[in-house]
């Protein structure tokens, strides 16, 4: 019998205990005098999530031979990483006018607009105060930029929205801005917390870029061939939405030309007229395999970077989760 393919569980299993002290550490930060970030706070909390930023800096760290100290600095880091990534999650969906995330309503959905975006604001300003109290001059350095460039990265999307004239290389740098940004940081937080050298980081940060990217792309190979009961959300939202994800792109410049004019429509207008011939247009030219394979290219090439680390339970999830980025089906 194959043995069974890995799946986010098994990557967490050697943190166990500190995914718990992690989820302390956010359910008490998060907390404030006023009511509603409360509610919502909550509610966020509750809708679950794979938490796959935070644990990066954990695992990592662990990986590292993180002391103690550098543990409790490294599940700090953490619990900021995870409140940047939900801040963008909040304003993205407003963005996006999305009503549904991981299988529930969106916080917009359930409290408006204005209160996800405040709220997105608030877990923000959470989290550089958290920064300060590290102290890390270095720490302060990697966190503000990533969330500059997951901003530039949320523009630049915005911009690409509804555009049929997309090309991959647009496209990839939106991935690198928006996602693989906070990937990359959390692995060099990891880093930076536990002594590493500069070149050691800049290793650990491009491992965490790769995997990242990887993620992301297969996360756009769900949205045409996953299931909405795994997903969590409908599929083919992107292409509802106007969003020319690499599957689309790569349709078309490769479908026939009466497709390649229904996708540029669909593009241009958001529209779900031609859905069924589009998506099967995906399937037929190659493009979710193609999509898959510069997914599965960016794994390896991240696996090679643990190399430079020392061979222990926590590289080897880590190695793991380079393998459950592309063989998964939510």
């Amino acid at each position: 019998m194959p043995s069974p393919a890995p799946s986010v569980k098994s990557v967490l299993s050697p943190i166990a205990a500190d995914m718990q002290q992690l989820d302390q550490v956010i359910r008490t930060s998060l907390h404030s005098e006023v009511s509603l970030i409360n509610q919502i706070s909550d509610y966020i909390i509750n809708a679950g999530g794979k938490r796959l930023r935070p644990a990066l800096v954990i695992l990592t760290a662990r990986a590292l031979g993180a002391n103690p100290q550098q543990m409790q600095q490294a599940i700090e880091l953490a619990a900021i990483v995870e409140f940047i990534h939900t801040a963008t999650l909040l304003h993205d969906d407003v963005v996006d006018e999305s009503d549904m995330r991981r299988g529930r309503l969106t916080a917009n959905a359930e409290y408006g607009n204005s209160a996800a975006v405040l709220v997105g604001d608030f877990l923000y300003s959470r989290s550089f105060q958290m920064m300060v109290k590290i102290g890390l001059m270095d720490v302060m350095d990697v966190l503000s930029e990533a969330t500059n460039t997951i901003a530039e990265g949320e523009v630049l999307q915005l911009l690409n929205c509804k555009d049929p004239d997309v090309t991959e290389a647009r496209y990839m740098q939106v991935i690198d801005f928006k996602t693989a940004k906070l990937f990359e940081a959390s692995c060099r937080l990891a880093g930076i917390v536990t002594g590493q050298s500069k070149e050691a980081v800049a290793n650990l940060g491009r491992f965490g870029a790769e995997v990242g990217s990887a993620f992301q792309l297969i996360d756009d190979v769900l949205d045409y061939a996953g299931e909405s009961a795994a997903l969590g959300k409908n599929v083919g939202d992107d292409l509802r939405e106007g969003k020319p994800t690499l599957p689309l792109i790569h349709a078309m410049q490769h479908a026939a030309p009466q497709v390649q004019t229904q996708i540029r429509d669909a593009i241009a207008n958001g529209g779900t007229q031609d859905v069924s011939a589009i998506m099967a247009s995906i399937e037929q030219t190659g493009s979710l395999a193609y999509t898959r394979n510069k997914a599965q290219a960016l794994s390896e090439s991240a696996k090679t970077r643990l190399g430079k680390l020392t061979g222990n339970p926590y590289t080897e999830a880590l190695a793991m989760l380079c393998d459950v980025a592309v063989n998964r089906n939510s």
